[in-house]
């Protein structure tokens, strides 16, 4: 796949773009070797310095990179033996999310998240990752089966939100994601929820409600799109950056509100400069704060997970 360069990225295009070319050179007109290393390093300080200073809207662009990890990717590089369970048993199955059982490092889990898709047509078929009714319902689903079999719930959370469309709305779009949300805060097992791309308002929050939530370097958190608040606040879709840089939904400013509990590193130049790197980082960390819950008993998870929510905005 050739490399998606986003807007800031345009310096570090050019810089690889020769970078390029004088390798093509080399082959045909004598060595460069020299020149072309050095044009290497210049790249990977300037994307070290980018990167070290991303405001909030930077961010959210990379957070919905085309080429960053999804949840299939995930599944491929952390889990064996992952058995899919589609359907919510009431209505059908939402390829939005998707989820089932699976081995994490020799740990029996039930795994789950939204699946964004990464062509035309896998994205059409998982409805770039906005989940409809059902989608919540299999979730709902998922996590009953856990909590019968004293299984841990690993969730990983990339969405723009809920599908706004009329037929999820008349099949109870917002108590599906009630109820997802309530189920993941009654759990009696162990759950963390890791925010790999956007976390977008209600549709994120139906599977991050969870005893540990966790987020990527570059990922978002946020109860609205940068563009629907500014459309909402200003009538002006436009003003996205502002918003973005007002709403607080990095990973430092909501590890100050108490609303993520960890920040997991990323690659220089983020999870899609070097996928397998990034997804081996999220696997280590998750062992991490699972081995730390698994002695807890159910009772005490609930009362650890309600004093986590609780705590979210009491010292603003």
């Amino acid at each position: 796949m050739a490399t998606h360069y986003l807007d800031f990225e345009k310096p570090i295009a050019d810089l690889e773009a020769k970078i390029e070319e004088l390798s093509l050179l080399s082959s045909t007109a004598g060595s460069f070797e020299s020149e072309i290393e050095g044009l290497r390093k210049k790249a990977e300080n300037l994307r070290k310095k980018t990167y070290a200073s991303l405001d909030p809207w930077m961010k959210t662009a990379v957070a919905r990179h085309p080429q960053r990890p999804h949840f299939v990717d995930y599944i491929g590089g952390l889990f064996t033996d992952f058995v899919e369970l589609k359907g919510d048993r009431q209505f059908g199955d939402d390829q939005a999310i998707l989820g089932g059982l699976a081995r994490f490092r020799g740990q029996s889990v039930v795994v789950m998240g939204h699946e964004k898709g990464h062509d035309t047509q896998t994205r059409l078929t998982h409805n770039f990752g906005m989940a409809r009714p059902e989608g919540y319902r299999k979730a709902v689903r998922l996590m009953d089966m856990a909590e019968q079999y004293g299984l841990p719930v690993l969730s990983f959370v990339d969405t723009a939100g809920a599908y706004p469309g009329l037929g999820a709305e008349e099949r109870g779009q917002a108590e599906a994601i009630a109820r997802s949300t309530e189920r993941g805060l009654t759990l009696g097992v162990p759950s963390i929820a890791t925010i790999t791309g956007e976390g977008g308002s209600g549709g994120a929050i139906a599977i991050a409600s969870a005893s540990r939530v966790l987020m990527l370097e570059h990922s978002i958190y946020s109860v609205i799109s940068p563009e629907g608040a500014a459309g909402i606040l200003w009538r002006d879709g436009a003003r996205a950056r502002d918003a973005a840089m007002a709403m607080k939904i990095t990973g430092p400013d909501l590890m100050e509100l108490k609303i993520v509990d960890r920040i997991i590193p990323e690659p220089i130049g983020g999870a899609h400069a070097d996928r397998e790197a990034a997804i081996g980082k999220v696997g280590d960390v998750l062992v991490e704060e699972l081995k730390a819950m698994l002695p807890l008993s159910p009772d005490q998870l609930r009362r650890d997970r309600a004093e986590r929510f609780y705590a979210i905005g009491r010292l603003v």
